[in-house]
C-alpha cells in the first residue's frame, strides 16, 4: 500500500512516517519544502497534489494550517482526491473541537465535517494536546524568574503513542469517527509546571492566571478533555524526565 502523509516533516509526521515504514508500508512524505524522500506540494493552493496522489491508496492528513486555515487545506486535499480517488483518508483532529470557542478548534471541526460529507472513506482521530506542546510553554519561559501558566487542567499525550494509534487505524481501514485518544492523567498546568521543574532540577515559583474570553471559558469547562483513563500510557512526568536527560547529553 502506498500511503501519502501530509505534514510528514512535523512533530507528529516524523514518527508516523517512521512507524508506517517499519510496518512495511510504502510512504510518500508531503511537504511544502524539498528534502530527502519528500514530494513537494502546497495544500493551501493545491499545487502539486495531483502528482503527490498518483498511485496512492491511503492518505494520512496530519498537516495543520496556521491561523485557522485547516479547512482551506482540507478543501484543497478533498478536491485533489476527488480527481485521484483513494481508499482511505485518515484525519488527525483534537478533542473538543465541536464544543470549543477557539477559532483554530472551530476550523478543525469544519475540516472534520467536510471530510465526513465528502463521500471518501475516512477515519477521524481526535487526540488531546501533546506533551511537547506543554513543554514549549515552559521552555519559552526558562529565563524568567517565575513560570506563568493558565489556570485550567489538561490531559497531555505522547506524540509517539498517537503515531502508533494512527498506524493501527491505517491498517484497520475506514472507521469514521473513532474513540478519542488521550493521555493517562488530567493535571492542572500548575501541577505540570511543578513536574517539569522537578525533572529539570529547577526551583522556581509557578503563577497561574485565568485565560480570558470565550476560549478561556471553554478551557475552564474542560471541553478539551477526554474521559479517564485515557488510552495512552506515558505520563508528563516521564516525558519531562526524558527531556531533562536528553538536554544533559
Amino acid at each position: 500500500m502506498m500511503i501519502l502523509v501530509t505534514g510528514a516533516t512535523g512533530r507528529l509526521g516524523k514518527p508516523t512516517v517512521a512507524l508506517l515504514t517499519d510496518s512495511g508500508h510504502e510512504v510518500r512524505s508531503l511537504s511544502r519544502r524539498p528534502g530527502p524522500g519528500v514530494v513537494v506540494a502546497d495544500l493551501s493552493t493545491g499545487t502539486g497534489l495531483a502528482d503527490a496522489l498518483a498511485g496512492v491508496s491511503a492518505v494520512v492528513h496530519l498537516a495543520s494550517g496556521a491561523n485557522a486555515h485547516d479547512s482551506q487545506q482540507t478543501r484543497q486535499l478533498l478536491r485533489a482526491i476527488a480527481a485521484h480517488p483513494v481508499d482511505h483518508l485518515i484525519f488527525m483532529s483534537i478533542v473538543g473541537v465541536d464544543e470549543h470557542a477557539l477559532a483554530f478548534y472551530r476550523d478543525k471541526h469544519l475540516s472534520e465535517q467536510l471530510i465526513a460529507a465528502s463521500g471518501i472513506p475516512y477515519t477521524i482521530l481526535r487526540a488531546t494536546q501533546f506533551h511537547s506542546f506543554i513543554a514549549r510553554l515552559f521552555v519559552a519561559q526558562r529565563r524568567l524568574p517565575v513560570t506563568v501558566v493558565p489556570s485550567f487542567s489538561i490531559q497531555p499525550v505522547s506524540i509517539e503513542e498517537v503515531a502508533e494509534r494512527l498506524v493501527e487505524l491505517v491498517d484497520a481501514g475506514p472507521s469514521q469517527r473513532v474513540r478519542d485518544f488521550a493521555g493517562p492523567e488530567q493535571l492542572s498546568f500548575r501541577e505540570l509546571a511543578n513536574e517539569w521543574n522537578v525533572a529539570h532540577s529547577l526551583r522556581r515559583r509557578v503563577w497561574s492566571l485565568p485565560l480570558p474570553g470565550a476560549a478561556g471559558r471553554s478551557f475552564s469547562r474542560g471541553v478539551h478533555l477526554a474521559s479517564l483513563p485515557g488510552d495512552a500510557h506515558v505520563t508528563f512526568a516521564e516525558y519531562a524526565r526524558t527531556h531533562a536527560e536528553s538536554a544533559m547529553r
